[in-house]
C-alpha cells in the first residue's frame, strides 16, 4: 500500500504503507506509477483541481481514476480530454463537480466511465449506525467533557 500524505510527520509510521509521497512532485509520482487512482480527499484551496491536465498527463495509458471525495479535486475538463482521448484507460466517479451531473456533461456518453449517484451513504443500516454512534460515543463525551470522536477541524476545512 502506498500512500500520498501532506507532511512527513503526518503519517510516516503507518505500518500498513512502504512507501510514502508527499506534495506535488509525490502525487505525480503515485499518478505515474499506479493502474488505479483513488481520490479520496477533503476539498479545500489546497486539493481543489489537484488531480490537473499535468497529473493526469502523468498517467500510465491503462490508469483508472476513482474519486470518492469531492468533484472539484479533479480538473473535470482535463479528465473528460483524458478519457476521450483514451490517454487513461476509465474512470470511476461518485462525485462530481457539479451535482447533480448535467445532461449535457460529456462524461454520460463516454463508454470508459463509470458513474454512481453519490449516495453511499443511502445504506439500509446507515440511521441506525449513525444514531448509535452520536449516543453510545459522542453524546456520553460531550457530557462528560471528553474530546469527541471525528471532530471537525474548522481551520483544516475539513
Amino acid at each position: 500500500l502506498r500512500r500520498n500524505v501532506v507532511a512527513a510527520s503526518s503519517s510516516s509510521d503507518d505500518p500498513y504503507c512502504d512507501r510514502f509521497y508527499y506534495g506535488t512532485e509525490g502525487l505525480g509520482e503515485v499518478m505515474a506509477e499506479s493502474d488505479y487512482v483513488l481520490v479520496a480527499a477533503p476539498l479545500t484551496e489546497a486539493t481543489r483541481g489537484m488531480v490537473s491536465a499535468e497529473m493526469l498527463g502523468r498517467c500510465k495509458s491503462s490508469a483508472v481514476i476513482i474519486n470518492v471525495g469531492r468533484g472539484p479535486l479533479i480538473d473535470e475538463d482535463a479528465l473528460i480530454e483524458a478519457l476521450s482521448s483514451n490517454a487513461i484507460k476509465g474512470a470511476a466517479l461518485d462525485v462530481v463537480a457539479v451535482e447533480p451531473l448535467p445532461e449535457e456533461s460529456p462524461l454520460w456518453k463516454l463508454d470508459n466511465v463509470l458513474l454512481s449517484p453519490h449516495n453511499m451513504d443511502m445504506t439500509l443500516t446507515f440511521m441506525r449506525e449513525s444514531t448509535e454512534f452520536f449516543v453510545n460515543e459522542n453524546l456520553p463525551r460531550f457530557v462528560r467533557g471528553e474530546r469527541l470522536l471525528n471532530p471537525v477541524d474548522k481551520s483544516a476545512g475539513y
